[in-house]
């Protein structure tokens, strides 16, 4: 339906805000730029750090868990003070962690220090999705979502020109420079975004009440799978393709943005998929092609094979990132804010995990292999997951197609 509506009847642009979905995209795009900078500045900073294969993976890890941290807190926010008025607050308030970075970050606790503030950038969940939700009937949820999800490019910018800047000025001079385009973008939320209407379904439900309904917990399982893959492996690549390949750090930055602009355009493909086939079914499938590509990367193939299967694995995972939204979207339209919070926390958990994992499992091992076979593992089981969700929603859907029933 998605994709059908965008390129016959223009259903889509006339249904929504388009304004709005330019801000939420905006908000969502350099906030997530700024989320990464850890990582696509990481080589560089463990170099001048002397940081081990432990503390490089915390380091990266940090701000996804600050992320969640700063997600839970907000969310339930979005309704009070609205989301417009918060997604300001929020672009403001990520600029003092670029100056924290730019000015006293000289020592490893105070670079997870500003990792950690860094958090309030990924918070940018709980202001850009549910302004594109919002603004969207039911049958566009996926592609508004994704489109608006796709600010993940964020990466890729963060990852071509972060490390560029650094070998001219520092990588304190990054963290600066920075706030260049985040001003900008405060000032375009401002104009293009206009508070979305409150459906008429909302209520005000807590993180604990949610948690407390099987189906969103779930969402939260599917989600921190594949955001958590994808922020967790864009976060990191920097620095693998340095202590696998030993390629200059410009290279490997440049290496991770190409494998992460497939994660950022794919998106969009993901949620337009779920509107047209269901969310689960495409997420099925993403998660069945990764398993099988992180499956592959455990064999430590060379460079190109290397580029090419990250690329795919990345893009598949935001394919299932634009179809786990999609059906948040559909089937709890009343609490978007509040899930869009949770769903984004368990996310930065898995970003969190990723990192992590990679740096204690390379620096124990010595080898990248046995981290791609956990992550592996965690795809397949997530698949499995996924599988038999799909066939109790796809029961619960012939009884009530729309209205979301907590089992």
């Amino acid at each position: 339906m998605g994709i059908r509506a965008l390129r016959s009847d223009g259903g889509f642009r006339k249904a929504g805000h388009p304004r709005s979905l330019i801000a939420a995209l905006i908000h969502f795009d350099v906030s997530f730029m700024c989320w990464v900078l850890l990582g696509a500045l990481g080589a560089y900073i463990a170099k001048d750090l002397g940081l081990s294969s432990a503390q490089k993976g915390l380091m990266v890890a940090i701000p996804p868990l600050g992320g969640s941290v700063f997600r839970l807190i907000l969310g339930p926010l979005a309704d009070r003070v609205g989301m417009k008025r918060l997604g300001m607050a929020t672009l403001a308030f990520t600029a003092v962690p670029l100056i924290v970075g730019a000015t006293v970050a000289t020592s490893f606790p105070m670079v997870l220090f500003t990792g950690a503030l860094l958090g309030v950038a990924g918070s940018s969940f709980t202001v850009a999705l549910p302004i594109a939700s919002r603004w969207y009937p039911p049958e566009y949820q996926g592609i508004a979502l994704g489109i608006a999800g796709a600010g993940n490019s964020g990466t890729v910018i963060a990852s071509l020109v972060a490390p560029r800047v650094a070998e001219h000025i520092g990588w304190h001079g990054a963290f600066a420079l920075a706030l260049l385009p985040l001003t900008a973008a405060w000032i375009a939320f401002f104009i293009l975004a206009k508070e979305p209407p409150r459906p008429k379904s909302a209520s005000k439900v807590g993180i604990r009440s949610l948690l407390k309904i099987s189906d969103a917990r779930w969402l939260c399982l599917f989600y921190a799978t594949t955001f958590g893959g994808f922020v967790g492996l864009s976060s990191y690549l920097s620095i693998f393709f340095v202590d696998r390949f030993d390629v200059t750090k410009v290279t490997a930055a440049s290496y991770a943005a190409m494998c992460a602009v497939a994660g950022s355009l794919l998106r969009p493909v993901g949620g337009a998929l779920g509107d047209r086939f269901g969310g689960t079914k495409v997420l099925t499938y993403a998660l069945a092609v990764a398993s099988l590509l992180a499956a592959g990367l455990a064999a430590l193939p060379g460079l190109v094979l290397t580029l090419v299967a990250l690329a795919l694995l990345l893009g598949i995972l935001g394919m299932g990132n634009g179809a786990v939204f999609q059906v948040v979207g559909v089937r709890m339209p009343g609490q978007v804010g509040a899930m869009t919070g949770l769903v984004g926390a368990a996310g930065g958990l898995g970003g969190f995990a990723l990192p992590f994992l990679f740096g204690w499992l390379q620096g124990s091992t010595g080898t990248f292999a046995m981290s791609f076979v956990v992550v592996c593992a965690a795809f397949t089981g997530g698949l499995v997951a996924v599988s038999t969700r799909h066939r109790k929603w796809s029961l619960r859907a012939k009884a009530s197609p729309v209205a979301f029933v907590p089992s």
